[in-house]
This record gives structure tokens, C-alpha cells and sequence, in this order.
């Protein structure tokens, strides 16, 4: 399988950018934009200037990697597991789709009983050896309390039928969960201004996330999302790359 097929031969050139996107919702929920600086500051150490801006980058970008391997793990699972349930997957992806409706009203804020968070507290070693630790305990930990867009990705993974999709759109949920971290960790002015718009406006961003997550729930449901698919791909195949 070429590079093309792997990009237009399913559903990914659609869902890798809401998997980005998701990414970036998962990093403003209320269970993880609060605790961004404590993060920061565990990987980053006590050095000061220059040095600490470089070793917080560094840190920053290792608990990015540790988390990233939990998450593109998850992606790779579930596309196996879809490339195994191929022959039940229309009626699978109308199943998770339903699931992913309910999730997206949690994340509305119907269904209290589902909003409590479930975290593993774990305490790794501080610095840099022990950044990629705190990541890895962190994809596991806050896997339920940032389980609505998670489930979606998930679901994603599952419809692409293929391990190599479902670790592209887990690398794609990364980048957007990771790069926030790592920009206010280079302690840029810009991102920090949009993490203080975030935390001023995160019930209307969760709100926002919760729609999406409707709206792709929706049209998993419905059978609108795989005709989307079908009719894309026809129209892609008409066109032949030249070189």
C-alpha cells in the first residue's frame, strides 16, 4: 500500500483533521488546561532563563512523547480491530456513532452522573527522565475524564479499518493535545494570551466540542458519514497525480 492509498484509501483525509481538532479540545477541557502549568513546571526543573526556558521545551516535548505512545497505541488497536470486524463495520460504526451522541451531550453537560472524572494519580519522577513517565501516566490516567473525544477518535480509528490509519489519526489527536504544552512551554506571549482566552470561554469550547461531537455522531448513525466517504473518494479518483 503506496502513500496515496494510505491517505484517500478511507476515511482519513476527513478525520485527521477532526482528530486534530479534537486534540485541541481535549487541552482546553476543564481537566486539563487548569493543571497545564503544574506540568510545566514539574518538567522544567529549577533552572533559571535561557537554561529553563530550553529544559521546559525539552520536558515539554518528552511528556508529549510519553502520552503520544499511549494514544497512537490506542489508535493502532482500534484500527486492527477494525480491519478484523470489516465485514460488521457499517453496523459497528452506527453503534459507536450513538455512543459518541451520548458522549457529546455529556460533554454538553446533560447527564451529570457522567461528568465526575476518574484519573490514576501516580506521582513519576520530576525533570526530564521522568517527563515521558508523567506522560505515559497521564495518557492512562486521563483517559476517562477526556473520554468524549477520545471515543470519537477512537471510533474514527475503527472505521478506517487499518492499524497504519488508526496510528495516523492517534499521531494527529497528539499534535493537537501536544503542541499547546510545548508553545507555552517555549513561554511564547501569543499562546500564552490564548491559554487565559481559553480558560475565560472553556464552557462555550466545551459546549462547541460537545456539537461536534454530535454532529459526527449524527452522521455515523445515520449512514451520511460513509456516503461522504464514498462520494469523496469517487471524486478523488478521477484525478491522477502527475509528475
Amino acid at each position: 500500500m503506496n502513500v496515496g492509498e494510505i491517505v484517500f484509501g478511507g476515511s482519513l483525509w476527513l478525520a485527521l483533521p477532526l482528530s486534530l481538532l479534537a486534540g485541541l479540545v481535549s487541552f482546553a477541557s476543564p481537566c486539563v488546561l487548569p493543571l497545564v502549568p503544574g506540568y510545566l513546571g514539574i518538567v522544567g526543573g529549577s533552572t533559571d532563563g535561557r537554561q529553563r526556558v530550553a529544559r521546559t521545551v525539552l520536558g515539554a516535548l518528552l511528556f508529549v512523547l510519553g502520552f503520544s505512545v499511549v494514544f497512537v497505541g490506542f489508535g493502532i488497536a482500534f484500527g486492527a480491530a477494525g480491519l478484523a470486524l470489516k465485514p460488521w463495520l457499517d453496523i459497528i460504526t452506527r453503534i459507536m456513532g450513538a455512543v459518541i451522541i451520548v458522549l457529546g451531550l455529556v460533554f454538553v453537560g446533560f447527564f451529570r452522573l457522567f461528568q465526575r472524572t476518574a484519573k490514576v494519580n501516580l506521582a513519576p519522577r520530576v525533570g526530564l527522565v521522568g517527563a515521558p513517565l508523567l506522560g505515559i501516566v497521564f495518557g492512562l490516567g486521563w483517559t476517562p475524564c477526556i473520554g468524549p473525544t477520545l471515543a470519537a477518535i477512537f471510533s474514527l480509528s475503527l472505521d478506517t479499518a487499518s492499524p497504519v490509519r488508526g496510528a495516523l489519526l492517534g499521531v494527529a489527536y497528539c499534535i493537537g493535545l501536544g503542541l499547546p504544552f510545548v508553545l507555552l512551554a517555549a513561554g511564547l506571549h501569543w499562546a500564552t494570551s490564548s491559554v487565559a482566552f481559553l480558560r475565560r470561554h472553556i464552557r462555550a469550547i466545551n459546549i462547541a466540542g460537545g456539537i461536534l461531537l454530535i454532529l459526527i455522531g449524527v452522521l455515523m448513525v445515520t449512514g451520511v458519514w460513509n456516503i461522504i466517504i464514498a462520494e469523496s473518494q469517487a471524486v478523488i479518483g478521477q484525478y491522477v497525480t502527475t509528475l
